[in-house]
């Protein structure tokens, strides 16, 4: 072997090196930047995306986001949720002052009355439901001043905690935030109005979808934020009665009475009139036919006549 062919001989094993090298960095440079397919709905609940690519109406490829699972545990870094409540039943002197109270109670502990009503039940005793919303730090304080208004009758109290429920609805807030982000990013280089229409139409569905559930969150946050207390009131039944006498209502009483008499006599003569009419027809017969039958002769003893 010459000098010339070992020159030949190197320059064809390095280029067959090189070859295998470009071939092998081109397939991991694919392999890196293409997603893998994720099949899952748009409408999920995820904080972690990736990108899928898809077909417009158009056949203009689109990349879409797609929420995949995110990691971590349910409640990590987030304050445990509860949502407290109360049902208070008092005995009070005076329905309408126990309410102005607790009125106060509720502005004291910052809070507010959330819906009052006073009535009377079926012995015309007055009775009342007053329902406060309470700051969640205040609500052990309020609901100690509430019991000192009368005699406790039942109470109760309550504690949902809903951690999971509020880190879900978290999540899922991110999710769709991050939808309609990348969206927004697609829609900006879109070219075509059938791939404008397309993601428009995705960033609506996403929208919805984001309102629903921060809806959830608010009202979550009001119930964590504010407890509730719910109290019912009603009066002592008095002594000897729940009514004393009262001279109007005998005399009301008793015309009530006649005229009820009254009202029975005329549906009684109504009810034995046919009887009554019957039994004149036949007693006028009777009578007719005595007068018209023949008298009878008189018979006796000399001494009698």
């Amino acid at each position: 072997m010459n000098y010339r062919t070992l020159i030949i001989l190197i320059m064809c094993i390095a280029a067959v090196a090189i070859a295998g090298c470009t071939s092998t960095q081109t397939g991991v440079t694919k392999s890196a930047v293409s997603p893998a397919p994720v099949s899952a709905d748009l409408g999920g609940a995820q904080s972690v995306y990736s990108t899928n690519e898809g077909v417009s109406s158009s056949g203009r490829s689109v990349m879409i986001p797609v929420p995949t699972t995110g990691g971590g545990l349910p409640g990590q870094g987030t304050d445990t949720k509860i949502i407290r409540t109360a049902d208070v039943s008092l005995e009070v002197s005076n329905v309408t002052g126990a309410v102005a109270v607790i009125q106060g109670i509720a502005t004291t502990a910052g809070g507010y009355v959330s819906t009052t009503s006073i009535g009377t039940d079926y012995n015309n005793r007055p009775t009342g439901t007053v329902m406060i919303r309470i700051p969640a730090a205040g609500f052990d304080s309020a609901l100690s001043g509430v019991q000192t208004i009368g005699k406790v009758t039942s109470i109760s109290t309550q504690g949902q905690d809903v951690t999971a429920e509020y880190v879900d609805v978290q999540a899922q807030i991110t999710a769709y935030q991050n939808q309609i982000a990348q969206y927004n990013l697609i829609m900006k280089n879109a070219t075509k109005i059938d791939d404008v229409l397309a993601i428009q139409q995705q960033i609506d569905t996403v929208q919805t979808n984001l309102d629903r559930v921060t809806g959830r969150m608010k009202y979550l946050n009001s119930q964590i934020d504010y407890s509730t207390i719910t109290v019912s009131l009603h009066e002592p039944e008095p002594v000897g009665g729940t009514q004393g006498h009262d001279f109007v209502a005998a005399i009301n009483d008793g015309i009530a009475g006649f005229f009820g008499v009254i009202d029975a006599i005329i549906v009684f003569v109504i009810s034995i009139l046919p009887l009554i009419i019957i039994g004149g027809i036949a007693y006028g017969g009777y009578r007719y036919w005595k007068r018209k039958r023949p008298a009878e002769p008189k018979t006796g003893t000399p001494e009698q006549k």
